[in-house]
């Protein structure tokens, strides 16, 4: 047909490897947990926090999904580290910028030490004390638009593919580690699948949506029931669907029970 023609004119032969998946969680015990651990440490924990955590524990269950491609070949990481994306003006310009927060050793450290961890990492950012975030800003800033393509690729291979110490130039010793988590929840919106960022080599994305109220069935019996939508977008070139069902076990385990998984707070 016409359309058919028009069609594979338009679309070239696919590469893209990622694989997009939803994994809908019951969150009146996560709702109860936050307000609980709000109240015992003054800490401004966040639906965010516990998905971090969560997913955290998600790689230390699967460690292949900890990893990185070089060179068609899968090297693991030796530690769980997660990136959370923020937006936070730029102190100099005023803007609105996107960065990321990122939480080293996920999988061992407390809510507490995480919390602690995230609000230096913000605050630092939000009043322009992070200096390796301001160099590498600064160096961007200066590369001309027809040029960043060709630099981003370049960046990743020296960064990722050669393995090099970059912070000279004011790149972190891998920026994002094994995950992002980034809440389009906190934006209003409770569905969204988020794209795979090339260069920063992660094979992971998780998007926590906004909490619902929406009919569930217990015991045969319709109710109101609390649900979020946790959104995932993974590379299937070396994440399948076996590792994303042992992910997925692990989220709904310590999500939807942060009491037995979680900080203790009797």
């Amino acid at each position: 047909s016409p359309f058919r023609k028009v069609a594979i004119g338009t679309w070239q032969t696919a590469y893209d490897p990622t694989v997009y998946g939803t994994l809908n969680l019951r969150m009146e015990e996560a709702e109860r947990y936050i307000a609980a651990f709000r109240e015992k440490t003054g800490k401004k924990l966040t639906v965010t926090h516990l998905v971090t955590a969560a997913v955290g524990k998600a790689l230390a269950a699967v460690p292949e999904a900890n990893g990185i491609l070089r060179y068609n070949r899968i090297y693991l990481r030796e530690s769980v580290d997660v990136s959370m994306l923020v937006l936070a003006d730029d102190p100099e310009t005023g803007e609105i910028d996107l960065s990321s927060a990122t939480v080293r050793g996920a999988d061992k450290i407390t809510l507490s030490e995480q919390l602690d961890q995230v609000s230096a990492q913000v605050r630092d950012i939000r009043e322009g004390n992070d200096q390796a975030m301001k160099k590498s800003k600064n160096s961007i800033r200066k590369i001309p638009f027809w040029f960043m393509n060709r630099f981003m690729k370049i960046l990743s291979f020296f960064m990722y593919t050669l393995n090099l110490d970059m912070r000279w130039a004011g790149m972190p010793k891998d920026p994002f580690g094994g995950a992002v988590v980034t809440s389009i929840g906190s934006l209003g919106l409770d569905t969204a699948y988020v794209p795979l960022v090339p260069y920063s080599r992660v094979p992971i994305f998780v998007a926590p949506g906004a909490i619902q109220d929406q009919a569930v069935v217990e015991d045969g019996v319709v109710k109101a029931g609390r649900v979020m939508g946790l959104h995932a977008s993974f590379d299937h070139r070396f994440i399948d669907g076996a590792h994303a069902s042992k992910l997925a076990r692990v989220f709904k385990q310590v999500l939807e029970n942060p009491f037995d998984e979680l900080d203790p707070l009797e």
